[in-house]
């Protein structure tokens, strides 16, 4: 059931007075302050402002702008906080959540049957931020070499979108760059996907650090004069190819510096003829 203030604030976007029987609710995870599939996140600082940009915009489908696909209508927002869960960048993960109407219409019946059972629900937004900022070094637009999605001295490079001027739409898709992005059941623990790779990344940051350590300590063998801490920095900007053709390398320099000494076998001691006489 809508309440009076809630009626109030679609009443806002409507041209007749409309009433509780006439329009269907629901809500929608707009977007998030998590790194995306596409290695971007919104900062957590812009949710509020895109919550205020997002008001009265148009929920369509696949981005395609056209009045046909004009369907729903974001009434509400507000920025939700799980101080338990942690983003992939080490802050506290926040979402943005709106509320949107439509109409009960024949038309809208089909689509609120498909909302209710689930099977409209993944949603993207469409919206213009101002910068990006990398994450490895603070560069704006591009304007370093880092690459999206790689690690660099056991930190992910992803951008950060910040500063946003406008939101245009919010649509229904297939598959959403964020995948929590969606209408809204019921929200709490991180899923069971985003579980998965933030182990998996975990792991493969660890093996990188291993093999990093492992490269620096081959080529301190190597060469005594070096440098340890800036041979480390520098070690720490490599990828896995590199690192590993680093190791062959080293491993084969140090087979060489130190050989093994092959293993002696010992002699057996010949024992006297009439030794052997008394052995029972």
């Amino acid at each position: 059931m809508l309440t009076k203030e809630e009626l109030d604030q679609i009443n806002r976007f409507s041209k007749a007075e409309l009433t509780a029987d006439q329009v269907y609710t629901f809500s929608v995870r707009l977007c998030d302050n998590e790194v995306d599939r596409d290695f971007e996140r919104f900062g957590t600082e812009d949710l509020d402002r895109l919550g205020e940009l997002f008001l009265g915009k148009s929920g369509i489908f696949d981005h395609q702008w056209s009045a046909k696909g004009q369907t729903a209508r974001i009434y509400r927002t507000e920025v939700v906080r799980e101080p338990g869960t942690v983003t992939a960048a080490g802050d506290e993960y926040r979402w943005l959540k709106g509320w949107a109407y439509l109409m009960r219409t024949e038309k809208n019946q089909e689509l609120i049957t498909e909302i209710e059972g689930g099977i409209k629900k993944e949603v993207s937004v469409g919206c213009s931020m101002g910068r990006s900022v990398c994450s490895v070094c603070g560069a704006e637009n591009g304007a370093c070499g880092h690459v999206k999605g790689q690690m660099y001295n056991e930190k992910l490079c992803f951008m950060e979108l910040k500063d946003p001027k406008d939101a245009y739409e919010w649509s229904f898709v297939a598959v959403p760059a964020q995948p929590r992005a969606g209408v809204v059941k019921r929200f709490g623990s991180e899923g069971a996907e985003l579980r998965m790779l933030r182990k998996q990344a975990e792991l493969g940051q660890r093996y990188l650090a291993g093999l990093r350590r492992e490269v620096v300590r081959l080529a301190m063998l190597t060469d005594g004069h070096l440098d340890g801490k800036i041979f480390a920095k520098a070690v720490g900007r490599l990828e896995e190819a590199e690192l590993l053709e680093l190791k062959g390398a080293y491993e084969t320099q140090i087979a060489k510096k130190f050989p093994v000494a092959p293993q002696l076998r010992q002699q057996v001691e010949t024992k006297r003829e009439d030794e052997a006489v008394f052995l029972v």
